[in-house]
């Protein structure tokens, strides 16, 4: 079981940025998982917004590309979301999650169901 711990949340102004950051217990996470940030916003239920894949490949939801990048330090075993021109609909719990493979690869990362283990989140504001 991987836990994953988020942190770097807070309140920023409209077009302000953050930097989310996600670290694992396990050393090998990303040789072995797939890696996504997902948004839980207030009344609504919890979407992908960006994902990594095993192979480096990023998926991004089209209501962030362009602002929001996912990356890796597979040293510090963190994954990072930098996030950049925020607006309100940015606002919610991001949460990190770790998928396994499935055949070697995995599949429809923006789903959640392709997740099997979560963080505990951490709240952005934007306003």
């Amino acid at each position: 079981h991987v836990q994953l711990v988020e942190s770097g949340g807070g309140s920023v102004p409209v077009g302000g940025s953050l930097r989310l950051s996600c670290v694992s217990s396990v050393g090998y996470v990303f040789s072995s998982h797939c890696m996504g940030w997902f948004l839980q916003a207030p009344g609504k239920e919890r979407e992908g917004v960006a994902a990594l894949n095993i192979d480096g490949k990023t998926t991004y939801a089209d209501s962030v590309k362009g602002r929001f990048t996912i990356s890796q330090d597979s040293a510090k075993n963190t994954l990072y979301l930098q996030m950049d021109s925020l607006n309100p609909e940015d606002t919610g719990m991001y949460y990190c999650a770790a998928g396994r493979l499935r055949n070697g690869y995995c599949y429809s990362l923006l789903n959640r169901l392709a997740y099997n283990n979560w963080g505990q989140g951490t709240q952005v504001t934007v306003s």
